[in-house]
């Protein structure tokens, strides 16, 4: 049971900061001695990370539930990303045993993070159906294990000129459905791992849910301070020494 707390926590901490989750959670599915359940056991995590941001984004949910023009771009948004997640589903299921693929993915990761420097805090507070296109097709990337959803988002509309609040917020929202949408694919495969270890999972769920909330508040708080990029150099250290740790 004790393993699977600490991936929650790994999934509740690395889900909202921009270090990759499911980066995270190979490497220490790997180091944990996991095989044959990754990606239930991430799919189950993900869904206790997406309880947190419905807690903490309660507010900002229903207010979006009244703006039909981010309802289309949350929608858009979320198409695209799924039809590409669906077509290329075979691989990107691949890559979660290929350790080596998850490293480099993550220093791509902190590259991305780290070009979010020479983006000050922009003005844009409402996004175009282009950047609903854009920030759909990033998205998708960020299926790969090794690169951070949160990041790859949250630079993305940083880099169309957004405010850090505003991409703060609407890199999350757009997260919802495409949560819910990757657990209804695995569910027969969540639904084996539950009947298999039911306490190991709960508790795997539940420490993902409250370390997730922790992150939130924390990323906010840096994100304020125009600190975003301080996870680059992380992102690229945790690549470079897993190199030395995973064969």
């Amino acid at each position: 049971m004790i393993k699977y707390i600490l991936l929650g926590i790994i999934q509740g901490l690395t889900e909202f900061l921009p270090v990759s989750s499911s980066g995270h959670l190979v490497i220490a599915q790997r180091l944990f001695g996991f095989s044959g359940e990754e990606i239930a056991v991430s799919v189950i995590l993900h869904l206790g990370t997406l309880f947190a941001v419905i807690i903490f984004f309660f507010g900002d949910i229903i207010k979006a539930m009244r703006d039909l023009k981010l309802i289309w771009f949350i929608v858009l948004t979320t198409f695209i990303t799924g039809v590409i997640g669906i077509l290329g589903r075979g691989f990107f299921e691949g890559l979660f045993n290929s350790p080596k693929a998850v490293i480099f993915a993550l220093f791509i990761t902190g590259v991305i993070l780290l070009m979010t420097r020479r983006f000050p805090d922009g003005k844009k507070d409402k996004f175009k159906l282009k950047d609903a296109l854009i920030l759909g097709l990033t998205q998708a990337v960020a299926i790969v294990p090794g690169i951070s959803r949160s990041g790859i988002t949250i630079s993305t509309l940083l880099f169309r000129g957004g405010s850090r609040e505003t991409c703060f917020k609407l890199s999350f929202l757009v997260s919802i459905p495409l949560i819910l949408g990757a657990a209804l694919l695995e569910f027969k495969k969540i639904d084996f791992a539950i009947q298999d270890n039911p306490a190991n999972i709960i508790a795997g769920f539940i420490a993902s849910l409250i370390s997730g909330l922790l992150s939130l508040f924390l990323l906010k708080l840096v994100i304020k301070c125009a600190r975003f990029y301080y996870f680059g150099y992380y992102c690229i250290l945790v690549a470079v020494l897993a190199l030395f740790f995973i064969k």
